[in-house]
């Protein structure tokens, strides 16, 4: 059996090893070829992994420092070097893990990976890209970027149509994922120049399947695999998307809660509701990837509790397996006329 290191950043995240250590047990048992190195305070994580069962595929690696939420990059960048998330990453770097996850600082996290790894040839800056629920059942949108990027050029979007769409390729088995830019309308007419820029030129892109504009209402109808947009318009909508759920939860509630008739309605619909939020759990498609680096990155969001961060693990698990880097850095150099990175 072919096996699969994974460097957890242990400490990261609102919660810490509470979250990471058992996330990363049940990983271990969900995936037999997995190896994982468990970043972070050594006397503390040793605690917690007293007596499992999976102590030949576990390694601790003592770390000092944690970067918190409230850290500036810039901060956690130069004075915390031997944090878990830096040597996390330091891991991947020297080969010693195929990827990395963390529930840490999104900033702090894209800033260390960017400058420890370093960018694919032809890829300026990385991407966040994730998964959302369609109106289609069993399939998902992927889109990107989602807030590494908030004054993107249309070259940047480009790059990510050309990322993005060999990630739903690779991840997804999507052979020809179509392809759309978020924009005000799909008229070719509207947009800024950045966005029409970047729809010229992947409308002479043999090897994207550009489908052209679409807007907001369309992200979510099944229509299109892959929406690429700025990092301040993505992080934007889908923060947008996060406060409409709740808002649409909370007037649910009251509306049950009205009378004596609506609570017993309420009862009633209970299965109904209960595989309506199984369906929009965000805890499913928990673990965005930091895409156009010279490793696998995987960011969870900083609450996840314990299902969603085996999550974020699992995507590690299947990008490592499916070469998603490599398969990136061969379609940007095909397509840009880059040379292959030299290792």
């Amino acid at each position: 059996m072919e096996f699969i290191t994974i460097a957890i950043d242990a400490m990261g995240g609102d919660y810490g090893t509470k979250v990471t250590v058992p996330a990363a047990l049940k990983a271990l048992a969900q995936h037999p070829e997995l190896r994982l190195i468990l970043v972070g305070d050594q006397h503390e994580l040793q605690s917690q992994l007293s007596n499992n069962t999976f102590a030949d595929r576990i390694e601790i690696r003592p770390a000092s420092e944690i970067v918190t939420m409230d850290d500036l990059p810039s901060v956690a960048l130069r004075s915390k070097k031997d944090s878990s998330m830096r040597v996390a990453i330091n891991l991947v770097k020297e080969e010693r893990a195929q990827a990395c996850v963390s529930a840490g600082n999104t900033g702090a996290l894209m800033v260390i990976a960017r400058f420890v790894l370093k960018t694919l040839p032809g890829v300026d800056r990385p991407a966040i890209i994730t998964s959302l629920p369609t109106m289609i059942e069993n399939k998902e949108v992927r889109v990107l970027d989602l807030g590494a990027n908030v004054d993107s050029t249309a070259e940047h979007l480009f790059q990510f149509a050309i990322m993005g769409s060999l990630l739903c390729k690779a991840v997804d088995n999507n052979e020809n994922p179509r392809v759309g830019l978020l924009n005000i309308g799909a008229e070719e007419m509207k947009g800024n120049d950045q966005v029409k820029e970047a729809a010229h030129r992947l409308m002479q892109t043999e090897s994207i399947n550009y489908i052209g504009y679409v807007e907001g209402d369309t992200i979510f109808s099944g229509k299109v695999d892959v929406v690429v947009c700025d990092g301040f318009v993505g992080n934007v909508a889908l923060k947008t998307l996060e406060g409409a759920a709740k808002l649409f939860a909370h007037y649910l509630k009251q509306s049950y809660r009205f009378n004596l008739w609506s609570k017993i309605m309420a009862l009633l619909s209970k299965p109904i509701f209960k595989r309506l939020k199984y369906s929009i759990d965000p805890g499913r498609r928990n673990g965005a990837s930091l895409l156009g680096l010279r490793g696998i990155v995987i960011k969870s969001h900083g609450g996840a509790d314990v299902a969603a961060f085996t999550h974020a693990i699992s995507e590690a698990v299947l990008e490592v397996r499916m070469n998603v880097r490599e398969r990136i850095e061969h379609l940007v150099a095909e397509t840009l006329g880059t040379p292959p990175v030299e290792d």
